[in-house]
């Protein structure tokens, strides 16, 4: 399966670029499509060593965007994935501490889209580098998160997952959505999964998020996405027609994208 893989950087000079190269270097050349870095408006060099590589030649399919405004990471996502050209989405945080290497991996274990089994696979990272309040912080926040979603996801704010683009696009799109992919796709009927990832420590800059600005954030947004989860209902559906009698999954069709295409005939209701 060709993939896209998405990118979203802030103020990450010193490191999109190298990893972009890695990127290149790891993931399999028949898998890799394109990749995406969504720069969400940036205020250091990040821009200019993406369009450096870009000028060079070297990487197939590189594309820099850029938001006119800050609109934070799950906006810098979904902007890439709206770009994609590739139905399977891979992203990574610009920081460059997930491994681009795990991405084969991860895309490995994905369901066809449009067919039984994982529509989204997360990473989960092993011997976290982060200091060690980060940690302990993001372990009560993924036990809280799953005490309250039941989504059963133990390492939620991993950025390295791999994805169907469809399935992204049908849920509800909000800021901080990033945090909450496991708990909406379940939400929408779709299966996930999870596999061990590496970790890596940040060699420039410094994170964008603090423990308190992510507590705060992360309490409101809570309630919202276990409201979702409480009211979403994805019934199990089937179609009989007369005349070709049969009878059609339209749970499947609408997860593919075909809802309007008739099951067998590929002609248009």
């Amino acid at each position: 399966m060709r993939i896209t893989v998405v990118i979203p950087a802030l103020n990450e000079a010193g490191n999109i670029g190298r990893l972009v190269e890695e990127t290149y270097a790891v993931v399999p050349a028949d898998m890799l499509g394109e990749v995406i870095v969504v720069d969400d408006c940036s205020e250091d060099t990040t821009g200019g060593e993406v369009k450096a590589l870009i000028a060079r030649g070297t990487w197939p399919g590189l594309r820099y965007l850029r938001h006119g405004d800050r609109s934070g990471q799950s906006a810098a996502m979904r902007t890439g994935i709206l770009a994609a050209q590739y139905p399977i989405i891979a992203t990574m945080d610009g920081d460059g501490q997930n491994d681009p290497a795990d991405i084969a991996g991860l895309v490995g274990q994905l369901a066809p889209p449009g067919t039984k089994g994982p529509a989204l696979v997360g990473g989960i990272r092993i011997d976290r580098k982060a200091e060690g309040s980060k940690r302990l912080a993001s372990r009560f926040a993924n036990w809280l998160r799953d005490r309250v979603l039941r989504d059963n996801c133990p390492d939620t704010g991993c950025g390295i997952k791999a994805y169907w683009r469809d399935a992204f696009l049908k849920v509800p799109y909000f800021t901080s959505m990033h945090r909450y992919l496991p708990a909406l796709f379940q939400s929408y009927g779709y299966d996930v999964a999870y596999a061990p990832v590496n970790d890596r420590p940040r060699i420039a800059g410094k994170s964008k998020y603090t423990n308190l600005g992510r507590a705060l954030v992360g309490i409101y947004d809570l309630v919202g996405v276990a409201w979702i989860r409480k009211r979403t209902k994805v019934p199990p559906i089937v179609e009989d027609s007369q005349g070709e009698r049969h009878v059609s999954d339209l749970v499947n069709r609408t997860k593919r994208g075909d809802i309007g295409r008739r099951t067998g005939s590929g002609e248009p209701s």
